[in-house]
């Protein structure tokens, strides 16, 4: 056998390696089969003449289409709308307990702390006073009462109304996992209404909140196909959702006037 010289040898190694990562190259060029997908939301709600974005809401994505998860978004679509307003006002809540709800959009007196103000003076809340004064005869103390109060508060205004809710959700969730196979999986906007689905396999889904969310006197559902594409910048491209048509909004919701409600007892 011939020895090339050297220089020669080498040269044709370096050739070899150059050909062999400009062959992987070529082979990892287009996405592998399993690549994953994100899909970026952005809600934004018209109310009156003002725009905003919608926070602390979930929305949840379903595998397969309008078509496949037909008997899902009906029922949802379908589904009493019971207002939070309704639902206190049936419970015979006062008033001020209800301001106390709407005025951070919450769903049971859990969402946010309950501070001296709420247990004070003219924005006393008089289910709080009640909650406070039996606590205040167990603890012995009406700051330690304060901290506790929710433990003195009949079930049905603690949190009565998201129990309710979530009731309705799980049905739901537990349908469509039925239908399509697969989990349902879930994201929460942040105070400006966005939100991010990741580690998505590239496909078709039916997007939903499928709890009626409540906005400016108004019920909406959400119910769209959405098309998931392997796609490095899809998270620079939002999903713009809103209850308002225009040429950029992907979704829209369905509107319903909230139910005007009594008080119980009239």
């Amino acid at each position: 056998m011939t020895k090339l010289p050297f220089s020669t040898s080498f040269g044709i190694c370096v050739i070899c390696v150059i050909c062999g990562c400009l062959f992987a190259s070529a082979q990892t060029s287009s996405a592998p089969q399993d690549a994953r997908a994100v899909l970026r939301l952005r809600v934004r709600v018209k109310v009156g003449d003002s725009t905003k974005g919608l926070s602390r809401k979930r929305f949840f994505l379903t595998k397969g289409s309008l078509e496949q998860n037909k008997s899902v978004v009906e029922s949802t679509e379908r589904r009493p709308v019971v207002s939070r307003d309704c639902y206190y006002r049936s419970t015979g809540a006062s008033d001020a307990l209800i301001k106390w709800l709407e005025a951070n959009d919450c769903e049971s007196v859990y969402c946010r702390e309950i501070q001296p103000g709420d247990i004070e003076g003219a924005g006393a809340v008089p289910e709080f006073l009640t909650a406070i004064s039996a606590g205040e005869k167990e603890l012995g103390s009406r700051e330690l009462a304060r901290k506790w109060l929710t433990v003195n508060l009949p079930d049905k205004l603690r949190d009565g109304f998201y129990r309710n809710r979530q009731r309705d959700l799980q049905l739901s969730i537990k349908q469509a996992e039925e239908i399509s196979g697969a989990k349902v999986l879930s994201v929460t906007t942040d105070r400006n209404g966005t939100a991010y689905f990741t580690d998505l396999a590239p496909g078709t889904y039916t997007l939903s909140n499928i709890l009626s969310t409540e906005i400016g006197g108004m019920s909406l559902i959400w119910n769209c196909e959405v098309q998931v594409k392997q796609d490095d910048r899809a998270f620079e491209k939002p999903f713009l959702i809103s209850n308002r048509k225009d040429k950029n909004v992907k979704c829209v919701a369905i509107e319903k006037p909230l139910p005007v409600c009594e008080p119980a007892g009239k």
